[in-house]
C-alpha cells in the first residue's frame, strides 16, 4: 500500500516517527513535508497529499497539524478524498469501517502520550464494512460529482 504523509510545523516530529514506523511495517511511504519546525501553512501541505490520493498516486494519506481539523477541511476539497480528523481508537476504526476514509488527519497538539503509531496501523488495517455504509459513501460521491459539474442541487 502506498501511503503519502504530510504535516505542518506542529506535526513534523510525529510525521518523522510515522515514516519510520510505516516503512518498517512494509508500506511504501512518500513524505510530502514539511521537515522543519519553521511555520508553514497547512493548506499547502494538505494539497500535496490530497492531490496524490485524488489522482491515485497514493492509496491513503496521513496529515498532521495542530488539531487535524484544518488539514481535513483542505484535503476534502479534492475529488475522491474523504478526510477526517481522528483522535482515538473509536474514531480511527469507525472512519474506515463506516466512511471509507482515505486520508487520516491527526492532531499533533492533542494526541498527547497516546500510541499514535498504533492508531495509524489500526487505521491502515481496518477494512471498509460496505453494505449500508457503501450506499452512504456512494451518495457522498454523487454529491461531489454534482458539485464539480456546477450543480448545487
Amino acid at each position: 500500500m502506498r501511503i503519502c504523509l504530510g504535516s505542518d510545523h506542529r506535526g513534523v516530529r510525529i510525521k518523522a516517527r510515522l515514516v519510520q514506523t510505516l516503512t518498517s511495517n512494509g508500506f511504501d511511504v512518500s513524505d510530502e513535508g514539511t521537515c522543519t519546525d519553521e511555520a508553514v501553512d497547512y493548506p499547502d501541505v494538505a494539497q500535496q497529499v490530497a492531490r496524490k490520493v485524488s489522482c491515485g498516486e497514493a492509496d491513503r494519506g496521513i496529515l498532521i497539524c495542530g488539531t487535524g481539523i484544518g488539514m481535513s477541511i483542505a484535503a476534502n476539497k479534492f475529488t475522491g478524498v474523504r478526510a477526517a480528523p481522528c483522535y482515538d481508537e473509536v474514531m480511527v476504526e469507525m472512519s474506515r469501517r463506516h466512511n471509507d476514509v482515505n486520508v487520516l488527519c491527526l492532531p499533533g497538539d492533542l494526541i498527547g502520550e497516546r500510541p499514535i503509531d498504533d492508531l495509524v496501523l489500526m487505521w491502515l488495517a481496518t477494512k471498509f464494512d460496505g453494505g449500508r455504509h457503501e450506499n452512504r459513501v456512494n451518495k457522498i460521491v454523487m454529491l461531489e460529482q454534482s458539485m464539480s459539474n456546477g450543480k448545487s442541487n
